[in-house]
């Protein structure tokens, strides 16, 4: 294979990956567009833009692992000088995990849920390099050790489920690297990780690619990262790469009109103002969630997980409440808790009226005041219901909204009060967008008119630029109907843009509290700084 050329007498090495003119449809529908780009040894690309660009599908190309229903109509993909497309299957074999490996957005769903992952990093050594038995456990717990996963050799038999998050990525990561990789593609690695963890894992995949001199395939829509991370960007949008250049120049002159939209879409303005002497909509007192941990043949209990240990708050109308914290902290279980949808222990009162104690029966009246609006918004509407069904349904449980007509009119109403359009409302989920799904389930939680509403992580599965308008949409409306807001999150920056007061809580417990101006400025707390540290190096890098 010719590894460089002669041109004008100099020698000049050809790039390790080069795509051109790369067209990827499915059926009529083009999802990538001539895209065209080289990836350079122990260089970083990143592929950015919004999601439905072709970023993932462009990475899929690569290793030739298109869904069903997709063809390449033109494009070549060279490795080494060697073409993918359309090549051998044995070949594609041989290339796939040994030469280009691929870590995964969620690991949970690229892990098997039901094998250990010692034998599922050992799947790939056995595939590729036939090792076994000793050999094989001597390699996986080096490779564990590698990308720090604690207590290596005796993670050797957990399954998927037992891990966090960041564990759950770097067993990716190690299965990833088993075979040291000429190049390793990322497809959104840290998206559902916290700032924190986000950092550690960049941090690891920057150590790791100097260590064995990978080149490394970024896909990502978070700009932060991309500066942090690459060094020449493909900016992408409905197929088409609109922008292409060095990292540094493209964030600091870009020259499409997108390129500049996406870098500008970080949620900007202030948290609406409380209103002075403002009557208290809820408040708790020694909150506690406590599950047992059970054991033993009786299955007595002998220990307790201390989800929420302790905890005092009080909320206001109109106000903003920002609950921060790692995985695990406990935000969302104290949401869950303060809404009544788990047991609880310690004062817990809504609008001035206790809650604990309250049978179903009697908390069902309260339920229209109090709503929720969850992280998901694919998985948190029904793919079986319209959107009428789904934004009306609170109202048929309460009894509310009148007529078919009323009801009709009312749910068309919310609609549009949330910025979509009634006539939508005859649709099904699958037909939206994200930023729509998650506009569709403020609108089932609006249309009863609550005076508290519980918001966990409703921006962490969207685009910056959708995250932007959410943020915007919610102010507006918690300025229109005084609403107030426990809004649960990772994401700094989302909650610097809504919250007027911070809880931070780590391990069930708060460890710092009070206004949020004063916790973004001069955190107390060294796990605050923490998580203040890692959430604003990656903001800083974004906005430039």
């Amino acid at each position: 294979m010719e590894r460089s050329r002669q041109i004008a007498g100099a020698a000049v090495t050809p790039p390790l990956l080069s795509v051109r003119d790369l067209q990827v449809s499915f059926g009529r529908a083009a999802a990538v567009k001539g895209v065209s780009f080289d990836l350079e040894r122990r260089r970083t690309l990143a592929l950015v833009g919004e999601s439905g660009s072709g970023k993932s599908v462009t990475a899929l190309s690569i290793l030739q692992l298109l869904p069903p229903g997709a063809r390449h109509p033109a494009g070549s993909i060279r490795l080494d000088g060697r073409e993918l497309v359309g090549a051998a299957e044995p070949f594609l074999r041989s290339i796939r995990g040994n030469r280009i490996a691929m870590v995964f957005q969620e690991p949970m769903t690229s892990l098997n849920p039901l094998q250990p992952i010692g034998r599922q990093i050992g799947e790939v050594l056995t595939l590729h390099r036939g090792l076994r038995g000793a050999a094989a456990r001597q390699r996986i717990v080096e490779l564990l050790r590698l990308v720090g996963l604690p207590q290596a050799e005796q993670r050797l038999s957990a399954l998927p489920h037992t891990l966090s998050g960041g564990q759950r990525q770097r067993v990716m990561i190690a299965m990833a690297l088993a075979n040291e990789p000429d190049i390793l593609v990322a497809d959104e690695p840290t998206t559902a990780l916290d700032v924190t963890i986000q950092a550690q894992i960049l941090t690891l995949l920057k150590d790791l690619q100097e260590r064995f001199g990978m080149a490394l395939l970024l896909i990502t829509h978070d700009l932060g990262i991309v500066r942090k991370m690459a060094d020449t960007v493909c900016v992408m949008r409905a197929g088409d790469v609109v922008e292409q250049g060095e990292a540094r120049a493209v964030f600091e002159a870009p020259r499409h009109p997108y390129t500049r939209q996406l870098l500008a879409a970080q949620p900007q303005g202030r948290p609406n103002p409380s209103a002075p002497g403002a009557g208290l909509v809820l408040a708790a007192e020694n909150l506690r969630v406590w599950f047992p941990v059970r054991s033993g043949l009786l299955r007595r209990t002998v220990g307790h997980i201390k989800a929420v240990d302790g905890v005092d708050l009080s909320l206001r109308e109109g106000q903003t409440l920002g609950v921060v914290g790692e995985s695990g902290s406990g935000k969302t279980t104290l949401g869950l808790a303060l809404l009544r949808l788990v047991k609880s222990h310690g004062s817990l009162s809504f609008l001035g009226r206790p809650l604990e104690g309250l049978s179903a029966r009697a908390l069902r009246p309260l339920r229209r005041e109090m709503q929720m609006v969850f992280q998901d918004p694919y998985g948190s509407l029904s793919p079986r219901r319209s959107v009428a069904q789904i934004v009306g349904e609170g109202l048929d449980v309460h009894g509310l909204g009148g007529n078919r007509q009323d009801r009709r009119r009312l749910i068309a109403q919310t609609l549009q009060e949330v910025g979509l359009d009634p006539a939508m409302q005859d649709r099904y989920p699958n037909e939206f967008s994200g930023g729509q799904r998650q506009r569709i389930a403020i609108a089932r939680a609006l249309i009863l008119k609550p005076r508290l509403v519980v918001l966990d992580e409703p921006t962490s599965a969207l685009d910056l630029s959708v995250q932007s308008q959410i943020v915007d949409l919610l102010r507006d409306l918690q300025r229109r109907h005084r609403l107030t807001y426990l809004f649960i999150s990772h994401d700094l920056r989302v909650v610097r843009a809504l919250a007027d007061t911070l809880l931070v809580m780590k391990d069930g417990k708060v460890v710092e509290a009070g206004p949020a101006d004063r916790l973004f400025t001069a955190p107390e707390s060294a796990y605050t700084r923490s998580l203040m540290a890692a959430a604003f190096d990656l903001a800083a890098v974004g906005a430039g």
